[in-house]
């Protein structure tokens, strides 16, 4: 590397004599000795292949410090690569996860050997994707679990259950992985979306992306719904990327358990990948060039859909309006989602305690299923909460095809001087199965900016507008849209005290009271993107 570090990796050849387009893969996980089986297929295709373990990790050399490291490193390598006998010039990179986020990272740079990228479960943010959600809370489970498994001092055995209830934050690193980690300690420094995390962004900076963007996620992936965001921000300017959203966890090949969306849901993505850098380092004419851009699998018909946009074209806001008598508190209450708002309404309470939040039940988590379940799950064992409002349809009387973002705008107030509060859109079947499809959180602090947060005054009345993900579910005849309000959904997002102070050294947890509006003065509603 340029400052004299040395990072250690395994070239694999499909011959000794030939100059050949090579596929780079940067990893934390260890490069191992052999090529795993996606990979293989890339070399049997007459691609070189160089697997390398990333700065501070395994063999290679230097302290891992992967918020900042990974755009030059990947530069430097890239350049090693074009010098080596082997290597005609052109290069790809390939990977998920970690190894999807590191492309990105070195795309940023604009290395002229660098002709393409074939992105996996990635996303494009380190503050909305990695740490923190859209609306500011932190993902305190998907990160202290992560650093669990790969950053742990050896010999140390953290429980899950255990350090995601610690407090204060900023040492629930240590009850994580036996060691203060600079990487956790850098993002608690930074709640806010503020020029740190703007200088590292990749979706800040896409302006800088000039090679064509292969992005694939999960509908039950952490990162979908950037994938999609940075699909739609590069498409404006380029026409060069495509996108396939898939009904699939981070790991993109789990099995749900009691969910099954049909054998169309299965891809050939090893087949993509190849085709993808035949078009690009080889110039060959694959499907790739005819193919629609956008690919996202739509649950409940359980079939694809292709379209040039994203959003796609054809689909229009719809608004569900929040209604009931006050008493839509669990399931079993009166909560409704209608055409339009009442006139008159009562408004409906219920008490936070972040002592006592409303548990995360599947969902787009990571990324140990057997710690922290992930993917659709009955969520009816959520519903039984009071601190849960539940509005819901009638039965449809017809299919509903809904393919977009989903937001929740909402009129509320606390009586405290910050919380949150949560929406999560569920299909429930006509037995009363209720799938969890997306969800959201909005640090109210937020309300207006994730740059600068704003005190809240209790008992005023915000308009806030939560961002829940992204869907791409038909809600099929007799099936009920269902939208859960709250304020928790822990341990996918941390607990907020409600004291309105710095919250990773806080100790102290009060309740909140809140209260969500919607009469015809506060219309509060449920938007979809619908077909």
């Amino acid at each position: 590397m340029r400052d004299g570090v040395r990072l250690y990796a395994n070239v694999f050849l499909p011959s000794e004599r030939a100059r050949v387009p090579a596929i780079l893969v940067r990893t934390p996980y260890g490069k191992g000795e052999e090529l795993a089986p996606n990979y293989q297929a890339l070399l049997e295709h007459g691609f070189a292949m160089m697997v390398e373990d990333v700065r501070g990790r395994y063999e290679s050399e230097g302290e891992f410090e992967p918020l900042t490291q990974e755009p030059a490193d990947g530069d430097d390598t890239l350049n090693w690569m074009a010098r080596q006998p082997w290597c005609d010039g052109k290069i790809g990179m390939t990977g998920g996860s970690y190894l999807g986020i590191v492309q990105w990272k070195a795309a940023l740079r604009a290395n002229p050997h660098l002709k393409a990228i074939f992105s996996v479960v990635a996303g494009d943010d380190d503050y909305r994707d990695r740490f923190y959600s859209t609306g500011g809370a932190l993902k305190l489970g998907n990160r202290l679990e992560w650093m669990s498994e790969n950053l742990k001092t050896p010999g140390y055995h953290p429980e899950f259950n255990r350090f995601v209830w610690h407090l204060p934050l900023r040492t629930a690193d240590v009850a994580a992985t036996g060691r203060v980690s600079s990487m956790y300690q850098q993002a608690l420094a930074h709640p806010a979306f503020d020029d740190f995390w703007h200088s590292i962004s990749t979706r800040e900076h896409l302006d800088q992306i000039r090679v064509p963007v292969f992005a694939v996620g999960g509908l039950y992936d952490n990162f979908a719904e950037s994938d999609l965001d940075a699909f739609a921000a590069l498409h404006k300017r380029s026409g060069l990327n495509h996108v396939l959203i898939g009904p699939w966890p981070h790991n993109m090949s789990a099995k749900f358990a009691g969910a099954d969306f049909g054998s169309e849901s299965a891809v050939a993505v090893r087949s993509l990948t190849i085709d993808w850098f035949d078009h690009w380092l080889n110039g060959k004419d694959t499907r790739i060039a005819s193919s629609a851009p956008v690919r996202i699998f739509v649950m409940g018909t359980n079939k694809w859909l292709d379209d040039r946009e994203w959003p796609p074209e054809r689909a229009r806001a719809r608004n569900f309006y929040l209604a009931s008598q006050g008493r839509a508190n669990t399931e079993a209450g009166d909560g409704a989602l209608e055409d339009a708002p009442r006139r008159r309404a009562a408004a409906d309470r219920f008490t936070f305690d972040p002592r006592d939040p409303a548990p995360t039940r599947g969902g787009a988590v990571c990324c140990n299923p057997r710690v922290f379940p992930w993917g659709p799950m009955d969520q009816r064992p959520v519903e039984q909460r009071r601190d849960v409002l539940v509005f819901s349809t009638h039965p449809l009387e017809q299919d509903l095809e809904v393919v977009g973002p989903v937001k929740a705008v909402l009129y509320v107030s606390t009586n405290q001087r910050d919380t949150d509060f949560t929406a999560k859109l569920v299909d429930v079947f006509p037995d009363g199965y209720a799938r969890n499809l997306t969800d959201g959180i909005l640090r109210l602090r937020y309300r207006n900016s994730l740059e600068r947060p704003e005190a809240v005054r209790p008992g005023d009345v915000y308009e806030i507008t939560l961002d829940a993900g992204i869907a791409s579910n038909a809600f099929l005849k007799g099936h009920r849209i269902r939208v859960e309000i709250s304020s928790s959904n822990f341990p996918r997002f941390d607990r907020n005290p409600n004291t309105g102070g710095a919250i990773a050294g806080e100790t102290r947890l009060v309740k909140a009271n809140q209260t969500i509006y919607h009469d015809r003065q506060h219309p509060s509603r449920l938007v979809l993107m619908a077909m």
